[in-house]
């Protein structure tokens, strides 16, 4: 019932906002200036300008998915409810705005299948060609490195905290995270990150720095991250400053 009513409540907002907008432009009439000055006209206007930009959103991503609603018909609705003559019963409306909801649904989850598979696919071609890149190393998981610049120091074991500099991108180049432009190195315990992670980085010296190019099933898999979609594989350059001791080491939230 609250997934209806929060629907039923979009479409209200819809509606309004649709139909306030086309009026104004039918009529062309100038619209006297919006006052703001009392905190109940602010708070006023500030849920309108919430619920307008939350909708723009929304109606942008369905019609992205092709769900494109009819602003003739969302108009005529909003004003039939108001008249309290809607066409359409409560049980109708839920059956209705449910059934949207599952179809939407349905259909990002086929999309977002989709651009897994495909960024599957491409990771493994660009896995391919990188391998056969000078300087590049394959090791027996798949992890694929490049040494950028070797170090002096030692290297850190598995159970080791280390505070490293990096940047990571996706294939394509878009990056998703650069603790260099944080200006703040990253600390973490060497068994908590990802698997490419870990094997890689036991591969460095202190002071090295590594470029590495980490398979999807050594970072995070079939997991969609938002910036970092599922099944990609990733692109990072490392640089190993030093190994902490544990009671002086900073656990940072870059890991799993």
């Amino acid at each position: 019932m609250k997934k209806t009513m929060k629907l039923s409540l979009l479409a209200a907002s819809i509606l309004a906002l649709t139909a306030c907008n086309q009026e104004a432009a039918q009529k062309q009439e100038v619209v006297a200036e919006v006052k703001l000055e009392t905190p109940a006209q602010q708070q006023a206007y500030g849920i309108g300008a919430s619920v307008g930009v939350f909708l723009n959103k929304d109606l942008a991503d369905k019609n992205e998915l092709g769900f494109a609603l009819e602003q003739e018909l969302l108009i005529q609705g909003f004003r039939d409810a108001l008249a309290g003559n809607s066409k359409l019963d409560e049980a109708k409306i839920k059956e209705v705005l449910t059934q949207l909801d599952k179809s939407v649904n349905e259909k990002k989850a086929q999309t977002a299948k989709l651009a897994a598979e495909a960024s599957k696919t491409e990771g493994i071609k660009f896995l391919a060609d990188n391998a056969k890149v000078e300087g590049v190393t394959t090791t027996e998981s798949g992890l694929q490195y490049q040494v950028i610049t070797t170090g002096e120091g030692v290297k850190p074991a598995e159970t080791d905290i280390v505070k490293v500099h990096y940047k990571g991108t996706l294939i394509d180049g878009t990056e998703f995270d650069s603790s260099y432009k944080r200006n703040e190195p990253a600390t973490f315990p060497l068994n908590k990150v990802i698997k490419g992670w870990t094997e890689g980085v036991q591969l460095m010296n202190v002071g090295a720095k590594f470029k590495f190019t980490i398979p999807s099933t050594l970072a995070y898999g079939e997991r969609d991250l938002g910036k970092i979609p599922a099944n990609s594989t990733l692109v990072f350059e490392v640089e190993l400053l030093e190994i902490e001791q544990p009671e002086t080491a900073k656990t940072e939230s870059a890991s799993e």
